[in-house]
Formats: C-alpha cells, sequence, structure tokens
C-alpha cells in the first residue's frame, strides 16, 4: 500500500503556519481544530513541524507558559518527509525509528498533506481487515474432498 491511497481516503484538509506565527496562536489553532500537529510554511516550501511534542517542550521551558514566542523557536526544522509512492510499511520504519508521530508528505516541493500514525495503523488494519474477510470467505468455499 502507498501513501497516496492513505491520502485518498483521508482527505486534503491542511493546516499550516509560518515561522513567525506566536506559538500561542498555533496551540489556538490546534486546540480548536483538534489536531496534533501543524506544517510550518515560509515563502510556499515546508520548513517545520510544530506537533504537540515542541508545544509540550516550549510549555516546560517557560514553566508552564506558551510563552510570547513564535513557531521558529520551538519547531522540528528538519523534519523527516515521505512522498506519495512511500510503501506504508517504509513509512511505519521511519516514524517508529525517529519517533514521529506525524509526516508531511511533498511530491517534488509541493504538500500534498500529513500522515499521523493513526492514519497509517487504521490504513494497515482495514487492509488487514480485508484480507481476513477474504480468507475466510476463501475458507468457507473451500470444496469438499470428492466434490472434484
Amino acid at each position: 500500500m502507498k501513501v497516496s491511497e492513505i491520502l485518498k481516503v483521508k482527505g486534503d484538509i491542511l493546516y499550516t503556519v509560518t515561522p513567525d506565527t506566536p506559538m500561542s496562536q498555533a496551540v489556538d489553532t490546534m486546540a480548536e481544530k483538534d489536531i496534533g500537529s501543524l506544517v510550518v510554511m515560509e515563502y510556499g516550501e515546508l520548513v517545520g513541524m510544530l506537533s504537540f511534542r515542541e508545544v509540550m517542550k516550549a510549555l516546560y521551558d517557560n514553566k508552564g507558559e506558551i510563552g510570547s514566542g513564535t513557531v521558529r523557536k520551538h519547531m522540528d526544522d528538519h523534519p523527516i518527509t515521505i512522498t506519495p509512492d512511500t510503501d506504508v510499511n517504509e513509512v511505519r520504519r521511519l516514524m517508529l525509528e525517529r519517533h514521529a508521530r506525524y509526516v508531511p508528505v511533498v511530491d517534488a516541493k509541493t504538500l500534498m498533506g500529513v500522515i499521523s500514525f493513526y492514519d497509517v495503523a487504521k490504513a494497515v488494519f482495514e487492509a488487514q481487515s480485508f484480507e481476513n474477510k477474504m480468507l475466510k470467505a476463501y475458507i468457507r468455499d473451500w470444496p469438499a474432498e470428492g466434490d472434484e
């Protein structure tokens, strides 16, 4: 299964901020939209990711306050990226290896979407459920001996 298949099912709603967006505004957006990450874009290009992890670190660094800093100060400025052609098993490996819950999908510098660990788990579960269903149907229709 390819990332492009997950994106088709997931839809194309994408939330972005700029590096100069105040952290308080970024956190408000994440809370209002019930999302765990924001893509950081500057001059039409991906320059980072802001996820729940970076927000928590900012809170810790500021003794429980979000502070008056900008996204630039707290974002992950070297997020791993994948392409629509990346295989889901490779995505799982990368996410586990890098402890990434959200991965931007980029096709020739064009941001196509973000895949979350949840999206990957759901896609794999649905594919396995379908395969399981097909195998059970095949076994049920197995010809009895002597029926050949």
